[in-house]
């Protein structure tokens, strides 16, 4: 299957680039749905030499486990739920979502407990918040463009300058003016005042007794985790992946996908520690960044310019080990107040006790920037030192209690919604699908798509189908948010993009049909 320094072989059946969620999902759904009948010969490339999983890896220290970001298992979608249960049978645990906003020196509940909020704001912000929020109502901005025009229009701006703006621009390290609307339609998805607030009464008459209505994902009470980490999921899929015959390959990272139309095979070269390889395959599945899918295809894709104007954030965890336990029950804490860089801070024994040395806590303070920026190249024991600083300054840890820490880097950890994205992810689309029939994008950075794994997870079960199926009866596009899939066909831009490319016979309704 590998054509390198020892000759040819035959071609592998599909290649697949990237084993985080996407991609491994897609390997064990092809080595498993076609079980029965001829099973396709499937290779997974991953470019990190230790670890599967890519963001949703778990890593591990000195004892200590801890989560990128924090993943929580939560999904509307029967079909991704009942996947982690069949790779993950025995090592689920339920456990409580909680959560708290960090603003002005004081502690918000989130979801927000109305009396709470009421006391820490005041009466008369408050007051204002209500004012703001019924002037929105009154005058809202047509046609949102902006995550400032969208969170104004479903919140008042006053809430806006208090809880939204901060944090956001401290995530994605730009105006709120700049990021497009999709991201906050997206991401808030179903969440306005009014719900928040109703919701908020209900928690603080009941005194946190009283269940959420669980319709609106960003209000979930608890979600199930992996006892030691969501790393433990693609740990257990690469080793099915494994045992049914398809192959993971660590430390192997695409140098150039070159498609010859004439044979309808992909050359794929590899660079390792020990040399370059290269392999054949009839498909290839990318769940790489599409600025550099596109960047490395041949022959060169007219959309390649689009592809660089693509954008990413990244962000880097500083875990800090402390000398003790049951620190507080918050799963992570965001941190709204702008006198503090740090936006997030993650207490993974609440995701999961199995994940920190007994008799002590382990603390991820996450910082967001851009590779190569300032805060990415400060040495790490500058960056411990900021995080030790900050801990303190917000009153969670004090200095002397951490005996130990680390850093981690994440490279493009979020695809950037800017206002020019959506263009360009449509022009680079109408490219490669009609160019390239075998070539399939999932997930997250394959997609430019940001969401969370059961939505990366179900494009890549819709890819494995499309590819068993030896046509496209899905379109993995049509995934939305809550990983929900609309066979009916996909709405706005999303249709727009799909009749273009159906209207100039650039979609094949088989795999590997010529265009």
């Amino acid at each position: 299957m590998t054509l390198g320094q020892t000759g040819a072989a035959s071609p592998v059946d599909v290649l697949v680039i990237g084993a985080g969620p996407a991609g491994l999902t897609t390997a064990y759904c092809l080595t498993r749905d076609a079980a029965s009948k001829s099973p396709p010969s499937v290779i997974v490339i991953e470019k990190d030499p230790v670890y599967v999983g890519g963001i949703s890896r778990t890593v591990s220290y000195n004892g200590f486990l801890f989560d990128i970001g924090g993943h929580r298992f939560f999904s509307k979608a029967k079909d991704v739920v009942d996947l982690w249960h069949e790779i993950l049978p025995d090592d689920l645990i339920e456990r409580p979502r909680l959560s708290r906003i960090f603003y002005g020196g004081k502690f918000y509940s989130y979801p927000l407990k109305a009396f709470e909020a009421l006391g820490n704001l005041g009466i008369g912000t408050s007051a204002l918040c209500m004012l703001s929020y019924a002037w929105a109502k009154l005058r809202p901005v047509r046609s949102p463009a902006t995550f400032h025009d969208w969170v104004r229009n479903q919140f008042g701006e006053k809430l806006f300058q208090i809880f939204f703006k901060t944090y956001t621009e401290k995530v994605w390290g730009m105006s709120c003016d700049e990021i497009s609307a999709d991201w906050a339609a997206q991401r808030i998805k179903g969440l306005d005042l009014l719900t928040a607030v109703l919701d908020g009464v209900k928690r603080s008459i009941m005194l946190g007794r009283g269940k959420s209505s669980g319709k609106v994902k960003t209000l979930i009470e608890s979600f199930q985790y992996p006892r030691k980490g969501p790393g433990m999921m693609w740990e257990a899929a690469s080793r099915k992946v494994i045992e049914r015959g398809g192959q993971v390959l660590l430390g192997r990272e695409f140098s150039k996908l070159s498609y010859d139309q004439a044979r309808r095979l992909w050359s794929v070269e590899v660079n390792t520690a020990n040399g370059p390889e290269t392999y054949t395959a009839r498909h290839v599945v990318s769940s790489a960044p599409v600025r550099e899918l596109v960047e490395k295809l041949s022959p060169t894709p007219i959309s390649r310019l689009h592809a660089r104007e693509l954008r990413y954030r990244d962000f880097l965890t500083v875990a800090l080990m402390v000398q003790k336990p049951d620190l507080f029950p918050d799963n992570w804490i965001y941190i709204h107040d702008p006198s503090v860089k740090a936006g997030r801070v993650q207490n993974f024994r609440s995701w999961s006790p199995e994940m920190v040395r007994p008799g002590m806590s382990c603390l991820g303070l996450e910082y967001f920037c851009f590779e190569g920026d300032g805060m990415w190249t400060m040495a790490d024991q500058d960056l411990i030192a900021l995080a030790k600083k900050e801990i303190a300054q917000i009153g969670l840890v004090a200095i002397e209690d951490v005996v130990d820490a680390c850093v981690v880097r994440q490279p493009k950890a979020y695809p950037v919604y800017d206002d020019s994205y959506r263009e360009n992810i449509a022009m680079i689309r109408l490219d490669l699908e009609g160019s390239y029939p075998t070539l399939h994008m999932v997930g997250r950075n394959g997609m430019h798509k940001y969401n969370n794994q059961d939505h990366a997870m179900m494009t890549a079960m819709l890819t494995a189908r499309n590819i068993i199926a030896g046509e496209r009866i899905h379109d993995v596009w049509d995934v939305n948010e809550d990983a929900e899939y609309h066979e009916a066909g996909a709405s706005g831009a999303h249709s727009t993009i799909n009749e273009a490319l159906r209207s100039e016979r650039m979609v094949p309704r088989k795999v590997g049909e010529a265009a």
